[in-house]
């Protein structure tokens, strides 16, 4: 623990703080247990000082003197613990036993503590608390800290990064170690009991053929994320048209439609609709888009496209385009979580019609790079409508 001495001519405030926290201590010592403290002495301007210092610190701040009391806090202390009051014993207030043996241990050790401590109520939430014991001045040591200055950090952030890409891993290897698994087991059967088996080479050539296509799309998703993901700082900054995008991509899906005889109905302006855009990532927005719309949407039936101008709730212009399905729709818990990476409503259903469970995770990706908004509305039995809205650009379009 490090001492500021008495004569540092920047340490005078410091100083005075001291005199001012001994005079405090040695009032309380000489009162009786059942008598409240009393303000003789009165608050000195370095207490006011060291109050607004706290107060700028963006992580809950406290600081006690020492016999465990608080001197200053600041907001954000208060709301971690809203039992602090100026002048009370810390451990009062702080129902973190971690926290209360590390504001002891500091005092005794004159050593800095570091302690994570976790809370789970209403939602599981992590931290860590250094708790620094520092000397005013050459008269204080190992168990006479002056003051002691707790900064407590959120690692929930953290925490939860760490555990979304302990999923993700996962999940990436559960998604393709599945179809590996396919490959080798028919490999296997080729080379023994189908080896001279014409019909059966025929039949498991063409599902390994669907499992190695699987895999490749999964890798093309997992790239393309990436991808997104490092160029998420950077808007692009070209005039496309969204009308003529989605035209393509649906015109590009006819032979999925056919397949499961569907329609695809386009209601869109005769006049472009320019934003500001990345033309190879807005069509595979759209491909998801209409693509789950053809495979989950019910067969025999249709899905309609909306392609039009409108306003944002601050005036501005934009692009508005929605993809309505006809299909068993969406249950409502689900709804907060579809845009996930790997989360799918029905497993057996994504798989069989070749879902990688990223379809959704890279539209919201790339609506991010583009600062543009994903809604969905859907009720169960009446299928699913999924609104893209882009900001409107009065650019011309490149020739």
């Amino acid at each position: 623990m490090s001492a500021i001495d008495d004569g540092g001519a920047g340490q005078g405030w410091l100083v005075r703080l001291s005199r001012f926290l001994r005079a405090r201590a040695e009032e309380r010592a000489t009162e009786p247990t059942d008598v409240p403290s009393s303000n003789t002495v009165s608050t000195p301007p370095e207490i006011v000082l060291l109050d607004a210092v706290v107060s700028g610190m963006p992580d809950p701040v406290a600081v006690l003197d020492q016999d465990g009391r608080v001197i200053a806090f600041n907001p954000q202390a208060a709301a971690l613990a809203p039992a602090l009051r100026r002048g009370e014993p810390a451990s009062i207030a702080l129902r973190m036993p971690e926290l209360v043996e590390a504001i002891r241990a500091a005092n005794l050790t004159g050593k800095a503590q570091r302690i994570e401590f976790s809370a789970r109520l209403p939602s599981p939430r992590w931290s860590e608390a250094f708790v620094a014991p520092i000397a005013l001045s050459a008269g204080h040591g190992p168990g006479r800290a002056g003051v002691v200055v707790i900064t407590v950090h959120d690692l929930t952030p953290i925490r939860r990064a760490d555990d979304m890409r302990a999923d993700f891993v996962a999940n990436v290897s559960h998604e393709l170690r599945t179809p590996l698994a396919a490959i080798t087991g028919f490999i296997d059967t080729l080379q023994g009991p189908a080896r001279d088996d014409p019909n059966a080479r025929a039949r498991f050539l063409g599902i390994m053929q669907t499992q190695a296509w699987r895999m490749a799309r999964l890798i093309d998703d997992l790239l393309s994320l990436s991808r997104i993901e490092q160029r998420a700082h950077m808007r692009p900054e070209t005039p496309v048209d969204l009308v003529a995008i989605v035209r393509q991509v649906a015109d590009g899906l006819q032979t999925l439609a056919q397949d499961r005889d569907m329609k695809v109905e386009i209601t869109a302006p005769s006049t472009p609709l320019v934003v500001l855009g990345d033309r190879d990532e807005l069509t595979r927005l759209f491909e998801n888009l209409i693509e789950n719309g053809l495979k989950y949407g019910a067969s025999g039936k249709r899905i309609d496209i909306a392609c039009a101008a409108g306003n944002t709730p601050g005036g501005k212009g934009e692009a508005v385009v929605s993809v309505r399905d006809y299909g068993p729709g969406i249950a409502a818990e689900h709804l907060p979580r579809l845009t996930e990476r790997f989360y799918r409503v029905d497993v057996g259903e994504s798989r069989a019609q070749g879902g990688t469970g990223l379809g959704l995770a890279l539209v919201k990706h790339i609506l991010n790079r583009h600062q543009g908004r994903l809604t969905i509305d859907s009720k169960e039995g009446e299928g699913a409508t999924f609104t893209v809205r882009l900001q409107s650009s009065a650019l011309p379009l490149p020739r």
